[in-house]
């Protein structure tokens, strides 16, 4: 099978020559996806050039219309050779699928779109809720951690809906003594939720408000942060590496959120992950001595010697600062090698799916991609400073990120 693509403005004029059958399929799919992830999201096929097409090469095509077309992006064929009509006549899918060449249409933008350069990368700026600002609670005792002294008391219900985002760690259930053995790391953005059990199945879990229903997590302890973003940001990495690092990205978010604290919420491309997760609920009993300390930390914790994840979509939740900020002081940490930016971040991992290019809705990106996706892992992002691995920290191609300033910090007890 032979492939090439010339672009015309914003579409990409893609041609194959060949037979699309069961053995051509996966190359021409692994192709198309490589074109979608380098930003092709409208795009014509033109099968002149195609001798046979089976129903592998059918079902092929109907996937990539579906996946453009809920984006806003456009998949059409253009000149199909007589066996492609054919068949895709007697399938009914010729309206569908076959029409003239889009026209090239320039995606509608807010005209308040601002442009910076940094880090390698280009960053897109729209101010969605000018003035807007987020309240943002401590929930907790982290230091519980250290001892793996949560108890009963420690634990407490709580929702999260469409207006929330937090993290933290928390567990699936109504009752401190059914999520006892399950308490791991957990994230909640627009209503929805993941979390990774710590009992033994490694299997993470999800869930998604749908009418009355509001995902509800028992909470040992976390930051829940409440209101509105002020400003939606697109970037793409334009660096040799292609790929931008998460305390450059949070940094800039910083400085565009004006704000020393700020809360972030993103769904991006990743290029890798580097971070832990529990092995082991923290809520089961006294530890006794230093669980978190070396020999006993690897039957605790499972850390990323690697980045994880390349080439999936994550999404984040988490909050930054460039200065102090009480009572968030014991929950953040430097997010890179740097003492500051200092912030608290966790991941989950899904199977890749294109972003819908200008403004998106953040209730509706979110709800799409649990629905859609197949969820692969959480975790608590952290930098590997360790000198025998070099630096290493999670990075990212392209995405979104949905930033608020942090105005008022409060504390729900520890």
């Amino acid at each position: 099978m032979e492939i090439s693509s010339q672009r015309q403005g914003d579409i990409l004029d893609v041609k194959i020559k060949g037979r699309l059958d069961g053995y051509w399929a996966d190359h021409l799919k692994d192709s198309m996806e490589e074109l979608i992830r380098g930003g092709a999201h409208r795009i014509l096929l033109n099968l002149a050039g195609i001798s046979y097409m089976s129903s592998a090469g059918i079902g092929l095509l109907v996937h990539f219309h579906k996946k453009l077309n809920s984006i806003d992006g456009s998949f059409v064929i253009a000149s199909p050779s007589e066996p492609v009509k054919r068949v895709l006549d007697l399938c009914g899918l010729s309206a569908m699928l076959l029409s003239a060449a889009p026209a090239p249409v320039p995606a509608a933008r807010p005209a308040a779109i601002r442009h910076i350069s940094a880090h390698g990368a280009e960053f897109e700026i729209e101010e969605c809720s000018p003035g807007a600002s987020l309240g943002c609670s401590v929930i907790g005792n982290p230091e519980l951690l250290s001892t793996c002294g949560f108890r009963e008391e420690h634990c407490r219900s709580l929702s999260f809906p469409e207006a929330t985002f937090a993290l933290g760690l928390g567990a699936f259930s109504h009752s401190f003594e059914d999520a006892q053995t399950r308490f791991g790391e957990f994230l909640a953005v627009a209503g929805s939720a993941a979390y990774l059990p710590t009992d033994g199945t490694n299997v993470p879990d999800f869930m998604v408000s749908a009418g009355a229903l509001v995902p509800e997590i028992s909470v040992l302890y976390g930051i829940r942060c409440e209101g509105s973003f002020s400003h939606l940001v697109r970037f793409e990495a334009t660096n040799d590496a292609g790929a931008l690092a998460l305390s450059d990205l949070v940094e800039t978010c910083l400085e565009i959120s004006g704000s020393r604290a700020a809360g972030i919420v993103m769904v991006a491309e990743s290029a890798g992950l580097v971070g832990a997760a529990l092995r082991r609920s923290p809520a089961t009993a006294a530890a006794g001595g230093a669980p978190f300390q070396y020999p006993e930390v690897r039957k605790w914790l499972s850390f990323s010697t690697e980045r994880l994840y390349a080439r999936s979509l994550a999404l984040l939740s988490g909050v930054a600062a460039r200065a102090e900020c009480e009572p968030l002081g014991s929950m953040l940490r430097p997010v890179g090698t740097d003492s500051w930016p200092i912030g608290h971040f966790h991941a989950a991992a899904f199977s890749y799916r294109p972003l819908k290019k200008g403004s998106i809705a953040l209730k509706n990106t979110i709800t799409t991609l649990f629905e859609t996706e197949n969820l692969q892992g959480v975790l608590h992002l952290l930098s590997d400073n360790r000198e025998t691995a070099g630096i290493r920290q999670s990075e990212f191609v392209r995405g979104a990120c949905w930033i608020g300033a942090i105005d008022k910090i409060t504390s729900e007890g520890r």
